[in-house]
């Protein structure tokens, strides 16, 4: 797929010290004054002073611990992420003032991060606490070696005349902790099509740039990154879609060009493109995105410094023009040190300063919201229409953070959501186990979906759409092989629509060979039901009109199932809608539709 890219990898390989030191303008170049508006600057200046003088606090042990003792691996994020950020602050504050004041700050925070023992997360790590020896080669361990590859390149003199053990000091312990065991082990994310890979390699990439000094090592390390690559894009569909759904976009496509820009490679393939897009395909409206697979939120996910100079390189309009309606809704000249803030588990230095690259490309870019009328993504099975706003999605329950929902669909109405797919809560180790489908938001239960004969979804790659039929803005799947055989199903065509009136219109047309249990249509929504009249129920502004003579409805209060991400994504009520079928009917064809 990407091999005609690497033909040239001699050459990169030649110039790769040329790039590293080209890639940049460094502290202290007039570029960020003369370049950079005065007033990102100053807010960028702003954010790193909360931290100044703040004290550099150690990673304790014990709540490391906690993630193989109780399942919890959110108070040892918290403070990692956190001193991660104080670091990323401080670093872009000095590149913007460029006047040695928070210097001091960033070498005992430099020193702080070096004597930790794996910069890593324990959900990732093998034993309760990490051994010196044992540099297992993570996400966010390679992430905090970015950083701090990065800040060694940008502050790279002033480290020096400080102490020229410092330096030596970075480029020994990213050598120990990144470069040495990601280039000797097989590691299982070289080859995946997952945002592991990606985001990784983007990062291993940096240290190769701006810390590897052994010849042989970095010719390697070049070698198997775009090896990763390769088998990363292999991975994909020709339609670009991410099946790990768009909260990880960002940490997969867009890690994707990262990588390839590091490489300073400007050849883009028609899937390359698709993974880009995929991103605005999936936006709704009024800030807010689809949210299938894990999502820890609802709303749009793009982030301005990676969108832009990925949309720029590839010569995408839509995107630039997304990026510059983001920037503008939020208004990043005055807030530029909010949106590097919100870049990232912590902020993202990397991609902040390739995006200052292109500031004045991106203050010349007219701003407009991304509202495509239709789109159909044959290979992950994801159809989007409008007006109301309708997702629906095929696929399989053997996708990357699988939900069991095959055949689900969310829809949203003057820009508010109405039937939703509740997202995922707080990752904790049971969210990446085998009990994973114990957790009732990745329950076909909880997501717009049937309960048929009494049985729900399975997981696993054989419980799948089949007979999947588009036409404009109108889906029919086939759901029978999406449940177990106890389902008794002999056809069960599920069609999606948007109608004239602007209505979605949902047809169940099934079915089934014996009456084991009662059959159920499952809907989610964050607006209180209200009963209207016979075969109404109110849904704020909106309603739900259905068949009283075929279906009974009942509503049930889940609010109390709530964690607080979730609250925060949907506020603090959730209702399930359940449609009964009445007459332990074995055959019907039943419409409904949210007006």
């Amino acid at each position: 797929m990407l091999a005609k890219r690497w033909t040239f990898i001699v050459c990169l390989l030649a110039t790769l010290t040329m790039q590293a030191s080209d890639l940049l303008p460094r502290w202290g170049d007039r570029y960020w004054t003369d370049s950079v508006p005065e007033s990102m600057r100053k807010s960028y200046i702003t954010f790193g002073e909360q931290y100044a003088g703040k004290a550099w606090n150690s990673l304790p042990a014990i709540v490391f611990a906690e993630y193989k003792k109780t399942g919890n691996r959110v108070n040892y994020e918290q403070l990692m992420f956190e001193k991660r950020r104080q670091l990323a602050a401080l670093v872009m504050a000095e590149i913007a003032e460029s006047r040695r004041r928070f210097l001091p700050d960033i070498i005992n925070g430099l020193q702080s991060t070096l004597e930790e023992t794996w910069w890593g997360l324990p959900a990732h790590y093998k034993t309760e606490l990490p051994k010196a020896e044992d540099q297992t080669v993570d996400l966010f361990n390679a992430e905090t070696a970015s950083l701090v590859a990065y800040t060694r390149y940008m502050l790279a003199d002033e480290l020096e005349r400080f102490s020229p053990l410092l330096p030596q000091r970075i480029d020994q312990e990213i050598a120990r902790r990144i470069l040495q065991p990601a280039v000797k082990t097989r590691y299982w994310w070289k080859t995946a099509g997952m945002n592991w890979n990606p985001w990784i390699c983007s990062n291993w990439l940096a240290c190769v740039l701006f810390c590897e000094h052994d010849e042989a090592r970095r010719t390697e390390a070049v070698s198997q990154i775009r090896q990763a690559c390769d088998a990363f894009v292999q991975a994909y569909p020709a339609d670009g879609g991410c099946d790990e759904g768009p909260h990880y976009w960002d940490r997969a496509a867009a890690s994707l060009f990262e990588t390839l820009y590091l490489l300073q490679d400007s050849t883009f393939t028609p899937k390359v493109k698709a993974m880009e897009s995929y991103i605005y395909k999936m936006y709704i409206g009024d800030g807010y995105a689809v949210n299938f697979a894990d999502a820890h939120g609802n709303r749009a996910l793009l982030n301005v410094n990676i969108a832009y100079p990925f949309g720029l390189v590839t010569g995408d309009k839509t995107m630039r023009q997304y990026a510059a309606y983001i920037g503008q809704q939020g208004d990043i000249l005055q807030h530029a040190a909010q949106f590097y803030d919100k870049s990232g588990n912590w902020p993202s230095l990397a991609r902040e300063l390739i995006f200052l690259k292109y500031i004045r490309s991106y203050l010349q870019e007219r701003p407009c919201e991304p509202r495509l009328q239709q789109v159909w993504l044959p290979n992950l099975q994801v159809m989007t229409a409008r007006e109301p706003f309708v997702a629906f999605k095929g696929g399989h329950n053997g996708e990357s953070h699988n939900h069991n929902d095959v055949g689900s669909f969310i829809v949203y109405a003057d820009g508010k959501p109405l039937l939703i797919d509740p997202g995922v809560g707080e990752y904790t180790a049971k969210t990446f186990s085998k009990q994973r489908y114990e957790i009732w938001t990745m329950q076909s239960d909880y997501h717009n979906l049937p309960r048929i004969n009494g049985q729900s979804q399975r997981e696993g790659k054989q419980y799948a759409a089949r007979m999947v039929k588009y036409k404009s803005g109108q889906l029919t799947l086939d759901l029978r092989e999406a449940y177990p055989h106890e389902a008794q199903i002999r056809w069960w065509k599920r069609t999606v629509k948007t109608r004239v009136k602007r209505s979605v219109e949902v047809t169940e047309d099934f079915c089934l060979d014996a009456y084991v249990a009662p059959t159920q249509l499952m809907l989610m929504t964050p607006v209180k039901p209200e009963r209207g009249e016979s075969g109404i129920l109110l849904l704020g502004d909106h309603r739900l009109v259905y068949d009283a003579r075929q279906l009974e409805a009942a509503i049930e209060d889940i609010s109390p199932l709530l964690a607080p991400v979730l609250r925060q994504m949907w506020g603090q009520q959730m209702y399930r809608i359940v449609l009964t079928v009445k007459n332990n009917v074995l055959k019907a064809k039943l419409k409904y539709y949210i007006q």
